[in-house]
């Protein structure tokens, strides 16, 4: 008996730790209404007057508060990277009274490079209203976001502290027109 019950447990064990795999593999990316979390990040360039000094940790997420946003995390910055940076810079000046905000969050493996590809990408773009930062969480970003690690660059507009769309690009194939058409619907 105490076999049989045993062997029971076993299975019912192993039957929840695959469904648990199953539910951890589908579950990437924040989804629309999700809450948008806390993470912490490092100012490397941009944004001179925003009162945030260059390598200064700061969470923007939450110096932007319920403000509408727009956080970029890019993996890559090649492609459509710099027109976006470029698009969202004038959608930030274009939106002053609506409060938008933005940041670009650069992530991989070696901090060192991330600082320079920000730098790099921020004389680039000369984007005035954008902070380029390195998240603390650099190889994967922020954990409570599950952004997918195969995509080179991901884009979250939120509101209100909310996910209004959550958008994986490869970097040459990236959507202007939806992302500044997310932006334009959160507003109104």
């Amino acid at each position: 008996m105490s076999r049989l019950l045993f062997c029971s447990m076993l299975l019912l064990a192993l039957a929840a730790s695959d469904t648990n795999a199953a539910d951890a593999t589908t579950q990437t990316g924040l989804k629309q209404g999700d809450p948008i979390g806390v993470f912490y990040v490092t100012k490397i360039a941009g944004a001179e007057d925003d009162g945030v000094d260059t390598e200064q940790e700061i969470c923007y997420r939450c110096r932007y508060g319920s403000r509408p946003m727009v956080m970029v995390f890019a993996r890559q910055t090649d492609g459509k990277v710099t027109e976006l940076v470029k698009q969202l810079d004038s959608a930030v000046t274009e939106n002053q009274d609506a409060r938008l905000s933005a940041f670009v969050s650069l992530l991989g493996e070696d901090t060192g490079k991330l600082k320079t590809s920000a730098i790099e990408l921020a004389k680039k773009t000369s984007a005035k209203q954008i902070p380029f930062v390195v998240a603390k969480e650099s190889k994967t970003g922020p954990l409570n976001y599950r952004l997918a690690i195969d995509a080179p660059v991901t884009v979250v507009v939120a509101n209100d502290s909310q996910v209004v769309s959550s958008r994986a690009f490869a970097t040459d194939e990236i959507d202007l027109d939806a992302i500044l058409a997310d932006v334009k619907a959160m507003l109104n």
